[in-house]
């Protein structure tokens, strides 16, 4: 993507971003521990980033206001709609691969 200047690979990132939180809003059976044990982020992290980076340019944006964007809904909202309690499966899966990524740091 070298051969794109700033604003254009800007606006593809920014269109590819959205495209992954529609995704995610779409498929809202797909749990945030999931995510976390396959590819070592969620859709909190999502939120984090958004924060993170917001502050990188001097904005303000707090957590719950990223975290609407990111869910869709207010979080509280999504818990409880969504969110399904962690089986011990998801449980083991997600504290085995926290320890590998201890191991290999």
């Amino acid at each position: 993507m070298e051969h794109l200047d700033d604003a254009t690979r800007t606006e593809l990132e920014a269109a590819a971003f959205r495209r992954l939180v529609k995704h995610l809003d779409d498929h809202k059976e797909v749990q945030n521990i999931d995510l976390m044990i396959l590819a070592d982020f969620c859709r909190n992290c999502l939120s984090k980033w958004l924060v993170g980076a917001a502050e990188e340019r001097g904005a303000t944006l707090d957590i719950e206001t990223a975290r609407e964007y990111v869910y869709g809904m207010p979080y509280a909202e999504w818990k409880k709609n969504h969110q399904q309690d962690a089986t011990p499966e998801q449980l083991a899966a997600l504290e085995a691969r926290q320890a590998n990524k201890s191991e290999q740091a």
